[in-house]
C-alpha cells in the first residue's frame, strides 16, 4: 500500500507528540525516584545519628489549604500576598477541588513595576489575573499527561472563572501553558499537594484577555 506525503507527514507529526509526552513522563518519574532515594538516605541518617535535629514537614503536609502551602513557601511568598491583596484567601480557602499555576518569586520579578504596583492598588484587576491560574479540578502531573495523551499534544482547562488555558509540551519537552494572548509560561515544580488541591509552580505570570 503506497503511503502519500501527507499521510507520512501526519504519522511524523503523531510520533513527534508521544515522544514529547513520553519525555514527560519520563522526566516525572526520574523526580519522583530522586525524591524517594533523597527520603530513603534521609531515614537512614536519621536512624543513625541520634543528635540529628527532627525532620522537616514538607509544606503541603503541614500547611493544609492551598493558600497555607503558597504562604509557607519563600518560593510563592509575592503570589501569597497578591493573593490577599486580592481578598481571594477565602475563595481558595473553599473545599474546592482546585489546580493552582502559580507564579514563583522569579516570575513575579518578571513583571514590569508600573504593572506590579497598578495591579496591586487595583484589586478586581489583580483578583481576575489571579484566577486566571486557578483551574477548576484538582490536575496532578499524572492527570495533566493523560489528558494530554487524550487530546494529543494538548489540553485545555478551564478556570475558576471559565477561561481557557492551552497546556501543551514544548520543543524542550517542558509542560507549557499558553494564555488567551499568546503568552506562555513554563511549569518549573509539579505536585505541592494540599487539603483542598494542588499547586504547580510557573516561571512566567499569565494575563487573561
Amino acid at each position: 500500500m503506497l503511503i502519500t506525503n501527507k499521510n507520512k507527514r501526519k504519522m511524523n507529526m503523531k510520533k513527534s507528540v508521544l515522544i514529547a509526552i513520553a519525555s514527560l513522563t519520563i522526566g516525572f518519574l526520574s523526580t519522583n525516584a530522586i525524591a524517594q532515594t533523597q527520603q530513603q538516605d534521609t531515614t537512614k541518617r536519621d536512624t543513625t545519628n541520634k543528635t540529628a535535629p527532627a525532620s522537616t514537614a514538607a509544606p503541603s503536609a503541614a500547611s493544609g489549604d492551598v493558600v497555607g502551602v503558597l504562604s509557607s513557601s519563600t518560593a510563592f511568598a509575592p503570589m501569597a500576598l497578591a493573593i490577599k491583596n486580592a481578598d481571594l484567601e477565602a475563595t481558595l480557602k473553599a473545599a474546592g477541588p482546585f489546580t493552582v499555576f502559580a507564579p514563583n518569586d522569579v516570575a513575579f520579578s518578571k513583571v514590569p513595576k508600573p504593572t506590579m504596583d497598578d495591579l496591586m492598588k487595583d484589586h478586581a484587576k489583580l483578583a481576575k489575573v489571579l484566577k486566571y491560574h486557578v483551574i477548576a479540578g484538582k490536575y496532578t502531573k499524572t492527570d495533566i499527561i493523560k489528558a494530554l495523551n487524550a487530546g494529543k499534544g494538548k489540553a485545555v482547562l478551564k478556570t475558576i472563572d471559565g477561561d481557557a488555558i492551552t497546556l501543551s509540551v514544548n520543543d524542550k519537552s517542558n509542560l507549557q501553558l499558553t494564555d488567551a494572548k499568546g503568552g506562555t509560561a513554563v511549569v518549573v515544580s509539579f505536585d505541592a499537594l494540599a487539603s483542598n488541591g494542588v499547586i504547580h509552580g510557573l516561571d512566567a505570570v499569565l494575563l487573561p484577555q
